[in-house]
C-alpha cells in the first residue's frame, strides 16, 4: 500500500491531478471515502437535484446558525462519491473571469494570472459550441473535459437573452471567451447526454493504467515524520492503516475536508489545534479562514402561457424523461436546464461583472421541493464578490466528525446594497417587452415588497448557498502569515505536502467553481512533476469600454 504519490480525494481536482500523473508515469493511489458514481441519478443531467440531497453521495454538512440570516442553518453539500462535487453539481461551466485571476496574482499567487491559467484552461477542455457561436480560439479542442451548450429550444431561453438586451445590457457569444459581460448561452459539462463530471473525463481513463489505483476509505490525518508528509492514515473496515507515499501527498479534499485533514494532522491555528490536544506540526493562522461563498436568491415568475417545464413535473412526465434518457440519452434529461445565463456589472465604477444570472424555465427550489403555483420560471442572482468571510474549524479531534462551518455570510453592510440591487435590476428585466408574452405575475419576492427593508426582510429568509465555498487554505506568498500553501500549492512550513483544489483560491471567482477547481489540479500537476508550466499567453479580455461611467 504505497506509491510515488497518494492523493486525497477523487473530486474534481484529485482526479484531473491522477490523469496527468499517471499519465507522466508515476504510481498513485487516490484515497475516496466515497462510493460509485454509476447509475442515473448521477449521470442523468436533469436528475441533478437529487444526488445532492441524498446522504449516500453527499457529506451532507450544515452551516452554524449564520446570525446574519436569522440563525438558519444552511445545507453545505459536497460530494462523497467517486468524481466529488462534479458528481453532485449543478454541471454549470464557468472559467470565471479573466480579472479574478490576475487578482489572485496580485494578492501574492504568482504564476496564477489569466495569462498563466488560460492555457490550462485550454488543455483540459474539449469544447462544442452545438451552433450557437463562441470564441474557438479561446477554448480547448482535444482535452478530456467536454463542455457543451443545451439545444435552448425552449423559448423563454432566448427571451431571457432578449430582454437583457432591451435592458440595454451587452450580449455575449461565449461567457468563457474574450467578453463575459453580456446575456448568452450557459454551458455544461455534458456529453453525449450524460454528466461529464472528473469521474468520467479524468479518473476513469487513469484508472486504466496500471500505475493507478483507488484506495476507499476515511482518511484520518496525514502522516508527518521529522517535517515530512510521508503518507496518510486511513480507516477501512474499522482498521487504521497508512498508505505510505515514496515523494508527496497531495490533499484534494475540497474546501471544507482540506482544511479539516490539515488540523487534523497539525497544522492549523495552533491555539485552536491545542484546544482539541493535537501536538503543533506547523503553527498556520490561515488554516480553515478566509471562508467564502456564493448566495443567490431565485426570483420567480408566474408563467401567462404553459410553455414552462412544469408540464412535465408528475410522475408520469418524469417518467418519460427518465425513460426516453435511458435508452436515447437524448431529451430534457440530457440538460440541466440551466441554458440561458448572464454576467453584468452592478453599477458604474466596477471594471468586470459582479453579478450573475443562472435562467431557468421552471420555478422550482434547487432542492427539487415544490414547484410553485404551477407554471412559471425563475433566474438565480447573486453578487460575486462578496467582502464576508467566514471560517472551518474543528468540532473536535475525531476524523469522523464534521467540522463546523461558519461562513458569516451577509456579515458586511455591502452585502445587503448588493442584493437589494440584484433584485431591482431583475424585475426590470423581467419588465421588457421580450417578456411580456410570457409574464403573468412576481411569485416570489413578489411585488408588494419594495422598501430596503421589505426586501432585506425577504434576503434574510430567502437567500441560499449556490454551494461555491472555497478559499480555506489560501495560496499566497511564503513569507505571508496568512498563506498556507505557496504558489506552486506546497504547504508552507511541512515537506512533501500539497494542496490542490478550491480550498486554495485567494479569493472566489466569478461564476460557478468546477472549471476553477479543475484547472488548479491541472496546473498543481505541472508543478508536482517540476515540469516548467505552460507557456503564458497574451489575450485580453474585453472589458466594457464605458466602465467608470456606465452601469451597461
Amino acid at each position: 500500500m504505497e506509491a510515488d504519490f497518494v492523493i486525497v480525494g477523487a473530486g474534481s481536482a484529485g482526479c484531473a491531478i491522477a490523469y496527468r500523473l499517471a499519465e507522466a508515469g508515476a504510481s498513485v493511489l487516490i484515497v475516496e471515502h466515497g462510493g460509485t458514481d454509476a447509475g442515473p441519478l448521477i449521470q442523468m443531467p436533469a436528475a441533478l437535484s437529487y444526488p445532492m440531497n441524498m446522504a449516500r453521495y453527499d457529506w451532507g454538512y450544515q452551516s452554524e446558525p449564520e446570525p446574519h440570516l436569522g440563525g438558519r442553518r444552511l445545507a453545505t453539500p459536497r460530494g462523497k462519491v467517486v468524481g466529488g462535487s462534479s458528481s453532485i453539481n449543478g454541471m454549470v461551466y464557468v472559467r470565471g473571469h479573466a480579472h479574478d485571476f490576475d487578482t489572485w496574482a496580485d494578492m501574492g499567487a504568482a504564476g496564477w494570472a489569466y495569462a498563466d491559467v488560460l492555457p490550462y484552461f485550454k488543455r483540459m477542455e474539449s469544447w462544442h459550441d452545438g451552433g450557437h457561436g463562441g470564441d474557438p480560439a479561446w477554448r480547448g479542442t482535444d482535452g478530456p473535459l467536454h463542455v457543451t451548450r443545451g439545444r435552448r429550444n425552449n423559448p423563454l431561453f432566448d427571451a431571457f437573452v432578449q430582454a437583457g438586451k432591451q435592458a440595454g445590457y451587452e450580449v455575449t457569444g461565449d461567457y468563457n471567451g474574450e467578453k463575459q459581460e453580456g446575456f448568452g448561452p450557459m454551458e455544461q459539462t455534458v456529453w453525449k447526454g450524460r454528466r461529464w463530471s472528473a469521474a468520467n473525463a479524468y479518473l476513469k481513463p487513469a484508472l486504466k493504467r496500471p500505475n493507478c489505483d483507488i484506495v476507499r476509505g476515511l482518511v484520518e490525518r496525514v502522516v508527518i515524520e521529522d517535517g515530512r508528509a510521508n503518507g496518510v492514515q486511513v480507516k477501512r473496515g474499522g482498521e487504521s492503516q497508512v498508505l505510505r507515499a515514496r515523494r508527496e501527498v497531495i490533499l484534494s479534499a475540497g474546501s471544507i475536508n482540506s482544511p479539516k485533514l490539515l488540523m487534523l494532522s497539525g497544522i492549523g491555528p495552533g491555539a485552536h489545534l491545542a484546544q482539541h490536544g493535537i501536538p503543533v506540526i506547523a503553527d498556520r493562522a490561515g488554516v480553515g479562514a478566509n471562508l467564502q461563498d456564493h448566495l443567490e436568491l431565485y426570483i420567480q415568475m408566474a408563467a401567462s402561457q404553459p410553455v414552462t417545464l412544469f408540464k412535465y413535473w408528475n410522475l408520469w412526465g418524469k417518467a418519460a424523461i427518465g425513460a426516453q434518457w435511458l435508452f436515447t440519452k437524448t431529451g430534457l434529461g440530457a440538460s440541466n436546464q440551466f441554458e440561458s445565463a448572464a454576467f453584468i456589472r452592478s453599477k458604474a465604477g466596477i471594471a468586470y461583472p459582479d453579478i450573475q444570472y443562472h435562467f431557468l424555465p421552471i420555478a422550482v427550489r434547487y432542492d427539487g421541493q415544490a414547484a410553485a403555483e404551477g407554471h412559471g420560471f425563475q433566474a438565480h442572482v447573486g453578487p460575486m464578490r462578496s467582502a464576508s468571510r467566514g471560517a472551518v474549524t474543528l468540532a473536535s479531534a475525531n476524523p469522523a466528525d464534521a467540522p463546523r462551518i461558519a461562513f458569516n455570510y451577509m456579515s458586511h453592510p455591502q452585502d445587503w446594497e448588493d442584493f437589494r440591487t440584484c433584485i431591482r435590476l431583475t424585475r426590470e428585466i423581467f419588465a421588457q417587452e421580450a417578456f411580456a408574452p410570457f409574464v403573468r405575475h412576481e411569485i416570489q419576492p413578489g411585488a408588494a415588497l419594495q422598501s430596503n427593508a421589505e426586501l432585506d426582510g425577504f434576503i434574510r429568509e430567502h437567500a441560499e448557498s449556490a454551494y461555491h465555498p472555497c478559499g480555506t487554505c489560501r495560496m499566497g506568498r511564503a513569507d505571508e502569515s496568512g498563506a498556507v500553501v505557496d504558489p506552486q500549492n506546497r504547504v508552507i512550513g511541512v515537506d512533501g505536502l500539497r494542496v490542490a483544489d478550491s480550498s486554495i483560491f485567494p479569493q472566489i471567482t466569478n461564476g460557478n467553481l468546477n472549471g476553477p477547481s479543475i484547472m488548479t489540479g491541472e496546473k498543481a500537476s505541472d508543478h508536482i512533476l517540476g515540469r516548467d508550466p505552460l507557456p503564458a499567453v497574451n489575450d485580453r479580455p474585453w472589458v466594457h469600454p464605458q466602465w467608470q461611467k456606465a452601469q451597461r
